[in-house]
């Protein structure tokens, strides 16, 4: 059996190989059509008022969409191929956790009025540096030992993830009910309310890491034959796994600092790419989770806003639909 047949056997159901179906390509340019269709209805449809003040208003929320989209699909994806494991998510790392320590310790030194002064890009750098610099110690410490692995870095990163929450839980219970109630809504995913100056910074954080992620794609799908046969055919396991983990927690950490954390929206996405779109290879999954955050974010904002007028909990909503999946998948296989 060939590399690539090796390859479609684990990404292909017996059986169910031998069907007659769409191409990938033919499948990728319908999502991205729908992708389109998503993103004209939420910017152009039920505009009341002035158009001048709510088009600008809504294509900076689209833009966060698209960067949130593009971070936690891309993320996940790519995250799902290092560790051979479509059961994870790179929250597991403990970035969401990370981040609600952060806002919980500013809030406990400095009141809740210094989530909303501390605004800025600074702040955004900073904690996207905070998260990303914890993480690359983490890869650094654990694949530089004797006995260093990616399963032990996992296990690392629950262990972390876990006590920053149980600090964070212990601080938040001596807060005031003022201070809680505005960390609370800081702490949700907050699309709406992205400034439009962090957009510039975000999208081009999302097309260099995209380049490099599409540079890689063949290598990415050398991963998924497991790291002996990877490096049977000439790839640098051990590098490309670093650098991988690196540009995940990069993508994850910016996305979280920008719009909050979002812990199960990549692992819906990413479930969903891989049942779509009809290959294996990461240049057609990879853009199908894109496209599908796309989706789901822009029809998911229009409908709560313009049908249910509830469009503050579509994260929430989100969060929950991802949870029972993620539940759903992981009693299905049994295991992680």
């Amino acid at each position: 059996m060939s590399v690539l047949d090796s390859v479609r056997a684990r990404a292909v159901p017996s059986g169910k190989g031998e069907r007659r179906r769409l191409s990938p390509g033919v499948r990728l340019a319908i999502v991205a059509a729908i992708a389109a269709v998503a993103v004209a209805c939420y910017l152009f449809l039920f505009i009341r008022g002035s158009f001048d003040f709510t088009f600008p208003r809504r294509l900076t929320v689209l833009g966060a969409m698209v960067v949130a989209a593009f971070a936690h699909g891309m993320g996940t994806v790519v995250f799902h191929t290092v560790t051979d494991n479509r059961i994870l998510t790179p929250s597991i790392i403990g970035f969401d956790s990370l981040y609600t320590l952060m806002q919980t310790l500013t809030v406990f030194f400095f009141g809740a009025t210094a989530i909303a002064t501390s605004e800025g890009i600074p702040k955004l750098l900073l904690q996207t540096g905070l998260m990303v610099a914890l993480a690359t110690l983490l890869y650094r410490w654990l694949f530089s030992g004797r006995f260093g692995s990616l399963f032990l870095m996992l296990l690392v990163g629950v262990v972390l993830g876990m006590a920053f929450d149980s600090l964070s839980t212990f601080i938040q219970r001596v807060l005031s009910p003022t201070e809680y109630d505005m960390l609370s809504v800081e702490l949700m995913g907050r699309l709406s309310s992205v400034p439009g100056d962090y957009l510039p910074l975000a999208f081009g954080i999302c097309i260099v890491v995209g380049v490099i992620l599409w540079r890689r794609r063949h290598r990415l799908d050398a991963l998924l034959l497991g790291r002996d046969t990877a490096t049977n055919i000439g790839v640098a396991y051990k590098r490309e796994l670093t650098l991988m983990l690196v540009l995940i927690a990069l993508l994850v950490a910016f996305a979280t600092a920008l719009a909050g954390p979002m812990t199960f929206f990549g692992f819906l996405v990413a479930t969903l790419a891989y049942q779509i779109a009809g290959s294996y290879k990461h240049q057609y999954v990879m853009p199908m989770a894109f496209l599908l955050g796309v989706i789901t974010l822009a029809f998911g904002q229009f409908f709560m806003q313009h049908v249910f007028y509830a469009g503050g909990f579509l994260t929430v909503i989100i969060e929950f639909v991802g949870g029972i999946l993620f539940l759903f998948m992981l009693l299905r296989k049994g295991t992680l």
